[in-house]
């Protein structure tokens, strides 16, 4: 993207250096609103970013133990690669780790995955390289 904007202004000022001096003007609005163009685009595209991290994840409702996940949503889980992580000084919640496996079946990369889920990467790398490696996609996604 910045390589896009800095050929911009190379080609602006080529542009504006080989043009005759009654057509610079007109080529000058022209470049402002080429220029207007691209941070608006750029713009929207940072919002749109800024709000899907904001955006709450979807879970399942709550039971009574925390929230439920179906045996056919959990298939595949890898549990023996996820125990120590539960029974360290600073264990995860089995939910959350549950919550990051439905969003790596649904194809998530790990760093986005522990950034929205507050996970370390590696854990993440666990449960979204199990995902690739023993189950299909989520139907939908």
């Amino acid at each position: 993207m910045l390589l896009a904007v800095l050929g911009l202004l190379l080609l602006e000022e080529v542009a504006l250096g080989l043009a005759d001096e009654d057509d610079r003007p007109v080529i000058s609005g022209i470049m402002i609103g080429a220029s207007g163009t691209g941070l608006l685009l750029v713009g929207a595209v940072l919002l749109r970013r800024w709000i899907d991290d904001r955006r709450p994840l979807p879970l399942p409702p709550p039971g009574p133990h925390g929230r439920e996940y179906s045996a056919r949503a959990l298939e595949g889980f890898p549990m023996d690669a996820v125990r120590p992580l539960l029974l360290g000084e600073h264990a995860h919640q089995l939910d959350q780790l549950y919550s990051a496996w439905m969003l790596a079946r649904a194809g998530h990369p790990a760093a986005w995955i522990a950034r929205r889920l507050r996970l370390p990467v590696d854990t993440a790398q666990v449960l979204v390289d199990a995902a690739r490696t023993g189950t299909r996609p989520l139907p939908g996604s």
